[in-house]
C-alpha cells in the first residue's frame, strides 16, 4: 500500500522499528543495569534508584509466588500513581502474571464486573478503597488481597503526618483483619527478590486493559509482551533525540492505570532510564511544581490537562521553560490550546491519536517536522493505517470513512470475546470505530467518533468540529457538544461549556459566533453553561455521562 505520511517522518524516524522480543519487564532490567544510581521514581520527596525499584520489583514477585499465585493468573492492581503502582505492575510480570488495570474511582459494581470478568485471584488495593472490596468480596473469587497506603512510601515526617491528615479529613480506613489481606510493605520485607523472572513468550497476554466503558460494558483488550514492547519502542523512535536519554524528566501525572499514561509516561520512562515524578492525581496545580521543581522535559497530558495548564493563575511568571516535548492523547487537542502552551513553555506540544486496543499509540504529528494542527498526524514507526469505507474497500485521499491499522501493537483480541474480537480486527486490521479521513501527505483526521456523530435533519454533523470553533471563543475553556432527540430533526446539535474564570458570554453571542463561522446545519440550536463537565480521572469528557445527566435532569424537571 501507498504510505506517502514517511515523506513527513522527522529525520532520523524509521519506517520500520527494531523492538527486542523480550518480557516487558526487561525494560526495567536493563535501566537498572545501565543507570543503578539514576532516581527511577519521585514521590512527594520520597524517591527510589533504579537498582532499588528492581531489587523491590523481584521482591513483590517473589511474593506473589510465595502466596501460591501460579503462572498466567491475573493480578487486578486498583492504585494510582504512586511507587507500589510501578513494582506492583512489574513484580506481577517477573512472576509470570497478567496484570489487571482498575481504575481507583471504580463503583463497587464496577469493580465487581472487572474482577469477575478477569476471573482475578489476586487485588493490589489502596487502603483507603478497602470498602469497596469488602462491599463485593463475597460476590467476586479473590484469594488474595495486597494492602497499602500512600504513607507506605513517604518521607519521613509525611508518612507519620499523611495518616493525621487523612483521619482529620475523615478519608482513613482501619483494615479490619482477613485471613485473604496481606500488608504489600510486609511482603517485600519478608521476601527476596526471585531469582529466575519469568520469561514470558512475546505473545504471551502481559496485561488485560479495559476499554468501552464509556460506552458499554467494559471489556478486557489483551495486550501482550510484543504489544507493550513495541509500542514502548515506537513511542520513543517518534522522538529521535537521544540527548536525554537517561537524562529525562517524565512527569507521571496521567494514571498509569490507562493505557496512554502506562505505555507514554511509565513503561517510555523507564525504559529510557529517566526520572519519573509521580503524581497521584492528574492535577494543574502539582503539575506546574513539579515541572519548576523537578525541571520535567517530558510532560505527556490530555487536552482538559492543558487547558488547565494555559489557564493556572500566573502561570505566565512560573518557571516552566524545561518542557521539551509534550503529546496530547485521549481527546482531540484544539488548536487554540496547543499554540497557548507552545507560547507558554517554549517546548512542543503535539496532538496523537491511540486506542487501548494498539496498546495505544498508534499516530502523532512530527514534533520537530510539519505539523498540522487539528490532525492527529502520521502513523507511526511500523503502523500502517488505511481510511475504509462500509464495505472495507480502501477510500481515496480526503474521503471520509472508517480508520483501520495493524502493526506489532494491536491486541490480540477481547479477554474471552471471541465474537467482540472478530468485529474488531478483520484481515489483520483493526477498525478503530473512529471517522477519518487521510489528507495527500498522509496525516490523519479524526471527524468523530462513529457513536458520537449527530444526524441532524439528514446531515452529518461531526461533534468535533463544533467543539474546536467553540474553543477559539476567548470566553470558552471547555465545551462537549453532543446530540439530544428532536421531535422534527431526528437530532438537534446541542452545546455545553464551562467559561474561564473571570469571562462571560451570552446565548445569543455564541450563536452569532458560532453562526459566523459554521453551516447552518452545524450550529448547535441548545447552549447550556456548566460549571464543569463530567469526565474520566484521565481527564476525558464522558458525552455518555453528559447524556445521561440531561436525561435525569429532563425527568427531575
Amino acid at each position: 500500500m501507498a504510505k506517502p505520511w514517511l515523506a513527513h517522518y522527522d529525520p532520523g524516524v524509521p519506517e520500520h522499528i527494531t523492538y527486542p522480543e523480550v518480557p516487558l519487564w526487561r525494560l526495567l532490567e536493563q535501566s537498572a543495569q545501565k543507570y543503578p544510581d539514576n532516581v527511577a521514581l519521585e514521590f512527594m520527596g520520597y524517591t527510589l534508584k533504579y537498582e532499588q525499584l528492581w531489587e523491590s520489583v523481584r521482591r513483590f514477585g517473589q511474593a506473589l509466588r510465595s502466596l501460591g499465585m501460579q503462572e498466567g493468573e491475573r493480578v487486578a492492581i486498583m492504585l494510582p500513581n504512586c511507587p507500589q503502582f510501578v513494582i506492583a505492575f512489574y513484580g506481577t510480570l517477573t512472576a509470570g502474571g497478567i496484570c489487571v488495570n482498575v481504575n481507583p474511582l471504580y463503583t463497587p459494581r464496577e469493580l465487581k464486573h472487572q474482577l469477575n470478568d478477569s476471573g482475578a485471584e489476586t487485588l493490589v488495593i489502596l487502603d483507603m478503597l478497602w470498602p469497596r472490596y469488602a462491599e463485593i468480596a463475597g460476590d467476586v473469587g479473590v484469594k488474595r488481597v495486597i494492602t497499602t497506603g500512600i504513607q507506605d512510601y513517604l518521607p519521613f515526617p509525611k508518612n507519620l503526618l499523611f495518616p493525621i491528615k487523612a483521619r482529620r479529613e475523615k478519608r482513613w480506613v482501619s483494615l479490619p483483619p482477613d485471613p485473604k489481606r496481606h500488608s504489600f510493605k510486609t511482603l517485600l520485607k519478608n521476601n527476596p527478590p526471585i531469582e529466575h523472572p519469568h520469561n514470558s513468550k512475546p505473545d504471551d497476554v502481559a496485561l488485560l486493559q479495559y476499554t468501552g466503558g464509556t460506552t458499554g460494558l467494559a471489556k478486557g483488550a489483551m495486550l501482550s509482551h510484543r504489544n507493550l514492547v513495541a509500542n514502548t519502542y515506537q513511542a520513543i523512535a517518534w522522538y529521535p533525540v537521544k540527548e536525554l536519554e537517561g537524562k529525562g524528566v517524565m512527569l507521571g501525572a496521567i494514571p498509569f492505570f490507562h493505557v496512554y499514561g502506562m505505555t507514554v509516561a511509565m513503561n517510555y520512562g523507564i525504559a529510557e532510564g529517566y526520572k519519573i515524578v509521580l503524581l497521584p492525581r492528574p492535577e494543574v496545580k502539582p503539575c506546574v511544581e513539579a515541572i519548576e521543581k523537578h525541571s520535567v522535559t517530558h510532560f505527556p497530558g490530555v487536552p482538559t490537562l492543558y487547558v488547565g495548564f494555559n489557564n493556572f493563575p500566573g502561570i505566565e511568571r512560573r518557571k516552566v521553560g524545561t518542557v521539551k516535548v509534550c503529546i496530547s492523547g485521549s481527546a482531540a487537542l484544539p488548536v487554540e490550546v496547543a499554540r497557548r502552551f507552545e507560547e507558554l513553555t517554549g517546548g512542543k506540544l503535539v496532538e496523537g491519536y491511540g486506542l487501548t486496543e494498539a496498546s495505544p499509540c498508534t499516530h502523532c504529528n512530527p514534533v520537530m517536522g510539519k505539523r498540522k494542527m487539528g490532525s492527529i498526524g502520521l502513523p507511526m514507526s511500523g503502523v500502517e493505517a488505511k481510511i475504509v469505507g462500509p464495505d472495507l474497500q480502501e477510500m481515496p485521499p480526503g474521503e471520509i470513512g472508517e480508520l483501520a491499522i495493524r502493526g506489532p501493537n494491536v491486541m490480540l483480541g477481547y479477554w474471552n470475546r471471541p465474537e467482540e474480537t472478530a468485529k474488531a480486527i478483520v484481515i489483520d486490521w483493526l477498525l478503530t470505530g473512529d471517522i477519518a479521513r487521510m489528507d495527500e501527505e498522509g496525516y490523519f483526521y479524526i471527524v468523530d467518533r462513529k457513536k458520537d456523530m449527530i444526524i441532524a435533519g439528514g446531515y452529518n454533523v461531526y461533534p468535533r468540529e463544533v467543539e474546536e470553533v467553540l474553543y477559539a471563543h476567548p470566553a470558552v475553556q471547555e465545551a462537549a457538544v453532543i446530540g439530544v432527540p428532536d421531535a422534527y430533526r431526528g437530532e438537534t446539535v446541542a452545546a455545553y461549556v464551562v467559561l474561564k474564570p473571570g469571562q462571560s458570554v451570552t446565548q445569543e453571542e455564541l450563536d452569532r459566533y458560532c453562526r459566523a463561522n459554521l453551516a447552518a446545519y452545524k450550529v448547535p440550536r441548545i447552549y447550556e453553561f456548566r460549571e464543569s463537565l463530567p469526565k474520566s480521572m484521565v481527564g476525558k469528557v464522558l458525552k455518555r455521562e453528559l447524556r445521561e445527566q440531561i436525561a435525569q435532569e429532563k425527568v427531575s424537571s
